[in-house]
Order: structure tokens, then sequence, then C-alpha cells
């Protein structure tokens, strides 16, 4: 702008040309939210160790590009459990939406269905599954198994009545991680919201966080494989396992007829030193051997992040912080921005890469990144 004029509502940049990376929305979050619910969504478990690991991982892959491929036309449809999505990234279950935005979950699921994206609901979600169903969003129900094993059947139940088109068992998570952020603030819910899919409860009055005492009095320690079946008695629906890190896990999953698997370490929240999920990846990709898809969490920022796990044998990846940040930074349209960030650099990482279609996007097309002599590790 030229010294001495003053400025015109087009010198002012538009929010679409300040928020143009997953980082930019998440400043954008961290100055709007108060540090509890901040921190709760940034936040990883003890040191915070795998939390860092999973986005360092993407920097021990670098991309293969091939040349003279016709690129004219980028195609990111690809299927998921033979359902048909635009691109390969789908929304990750999050809990205690509503925090970030006054209609939580309602919100997300408008701003990905503005896009064709597909969303997993969390049980611990602070509007009903129902709900979020009215906005005709693509949905999964990622679930809990709570000690109330009637609830937790009518929770499956409600879910295939709702159209939801899977079930994604959360399996990393017997006991809840030790948080220490949310221990420092004393995590809890604010009057007003509510765990909306069982009957509006709230969270429990603690000295630390209070979701740790809810895990404690409310979600089942004793899960174990034999209930993988019990849960295929309730519905027809497909069967998802989230938070599987190893091949022997892989092994049994396929072993016990899962539809699909989600490499996940739960965001870093839950076993501070797990493996960061792109390192595991290729093992369980290995271990399934085709008899069950899988997906991947954990880390993902750009679509080059996306690609990698493409390449490594993803069919496609789940989002959750970056989406957050988005929904505390505008809601609905926030929430589509992230989305469309995210896919429209994984289109320009393929073009660029010469993989014109997702199938295309195969193990030749990335590589174990050189070492840094100065650091004597991969980076």
């Amino acid at each position: 702008m030229t010294a001495g004029r003053r400025a015109s509502s087009s010198d002012v940049p538009s929010a679409e040309a300040t928020t143009l990376a997953v980082e930019d929305f998440e400043a954008a979050a961290r100055q709007r939210l108060p540090r509890m619910v901040f921190d709760y969504y940034a936040g990883g478990a003890g040191e915070e160790t795998t939390l860092r690991e999973n986005r360092r991982a993407y920097d021990r892959w670098v991309i293969r590009p091939r040349v003279l491929v016709d690129v004219s036309t980028v195609d990111l449809r690809t299927t998921v459990l033979g359902q048909d999505v635009p691109f390969p990234i789908l929304l990750a279950p999050t809990a205690f939406q509503r925090l970030a935005h006054r209609l939580g979950e309602v919100a997300t699921a408008q701003g990905a269905a503005s896009v064709g994206a597909l969303m997993v609901v969390s049980t611990i979600s602070t509007a009903s599954l129902e709900e979020i169903a009215g906005t005709g969003v693509r949905r999964w129900f990622q679930l809990y198994v709570l000690t109330d094993r009637d609830l937790t059947a009518e929770l499956v139940k409600r879910a295939h009545a709702a159209g939801y088109g899977a079930i994604v068992l959360t399996v990393d998570t017997p006991v809840l991680g030790r948080r220490l952020r949310d221990e420092r603030n004393r995590f809890s819910l604010p009057p007003g919201i509510g765990l909306a899919n069982l009957a509006g409860a709230g969270l429990p009055t603690a000295e630390g966080s209070a979701l740790f005492s809810f895990f404690v009095d409310r979600i089942d320690p004793s899960l174990d494989w034999e209930d993988v079946a019990w849960l295929r008695s309730l519905t027809p629906l497909p069967l998802v396992l989230k938070g599987i890190v190893t091949e022997e896990d892989a092994r049994l999953a396929v072993e016990a007829g899962v539809d699909a698997i989600v490499v996940s370490n739960h965001g870093g929240r839950q076993l501070d030193g797990a493996p960061a999920t792109l390192d595991v990846l290729p093992e369980v990709v290995a271990a399934a051997d085709g008899r069950a898809e899988v997906l991947l969490d954990g880390g993902i920022r750009r679509g080059s992040d996306v690609f990698k796990a493409l390449a490594l044998g993803a069919r496609a990846v789940l989002v959750g912080r970056p989406y957050l940040w988005g929904l505390a930074a505008g809601g609905p349209e926030g929430v589509r921005r992230v989305l469309e960030i995210l896919r429209d650099d994984l289109a320009l990482t393929m073009a660029l890469a010469g993989r014109a279609g997702v199938p295309a996007i195969d193990r030749s097309a990335v590589a174990p990144a050189p070492r840094d002599p100065d650091r004597g590790e991969d980076t």
C-alpha cells in the first residue's frame, strides 16, 4: 500500500487470503478459544512425544515425481468400504465440539456435507447422532463400549436406524491416557453442554480432568477380541477397528472379520511413546494383506501428507484437529475451507508428482528421506 494513502476495504485481506494453510486456522483458533479448550483439542498424553512424532514421520519420506504424464485432469475420487467419496480425506471422530462453536458437531457436519466429505461421529459428541444425521452429511458412528452393555447396543442400533454407514470401534482406550494439560486446566464441560448421545449426561466433578473420571466410571476396560463378534451380531453395518498400530493386532483384526482398520494412536493422546502412525502403516498394510481396508489418522496437515499415506498403502486418511481449528475459526465455513485446502493441496501434489488418479499413487511414489548428517537421524 502506498505511504500516506488511506486504507480502503480492498486493502484488507479476505479471510481466505489470511487462512491459506491448516496452521493459519490453528493460530486463529488459539486466539479465539479459552486456554482450557484449546489445550484439550491440541494436547497429547504424557510429554507429548508421540504427538510430535506423528508430524515428524511425514518428513521421513520424500515424493518421487514422475514427468511427462498427462495431468490435465486430476481425479481424487475413490471408495471407502464400497462408498464413493470425492476425495480420500475423512473427518475423524472428535468429542465436545460445542466447545469450539455453538452448533458443535452440527456445524461440522454442515461444512463436511458442503464438499461431500464423510464424517465419523463420536460417541461423546455434544449433538445427538440423530441431529447430525439430519444435516444429510455422509456419516459413520464411532463407538466406545460402555460398562452398560445394553446402552452400548442401543447406540449401535440408533446409528443403524439413523442411516450411519459403518460402526467404528475405538480399541486403544481401555483407560484414558494421562493428559497433563487437561489435569492442569481441570478440564470439564461448562453448563449447558452435555453428552448428547448419553441422555445429555455431563462429566463428573473431579480434582483433575473430568474426562479421565468419566472414562473410569463409564468405559469398559474389559473389552477384548471376543466382543468383536458380539458387536457384529448387533448390526449388519461394516465394522471398523480404530487404534491399531501393530502387525499382530492387524492380523487378529482380519481374522475377526472386520471390514477396515484405522492405523491410529488416538492423535498421540493415549500411550505416549507409541509409534507414529505413518511409521507403522506399511507393516499394518502388509499384515492386512488386502483382507481389510486400511485407513490412517495422525498428523495430517497438508496434501503431501495425504499423498505419502496413500503411497504407503492407506485407502484414505482421517483428520481431526485441522477441522476443529476450522470450526473454531469459522463454523461450517471454516470446516469447509480446511477440507478444501487439504483437498486442493492433494490435487496439486498429485499433478506435480505425475499421478493423475488415486489408484496411481503407489509405493513407487515415495522413498525414505536421505539421512541428515548434521543430526544423525532421518528428517
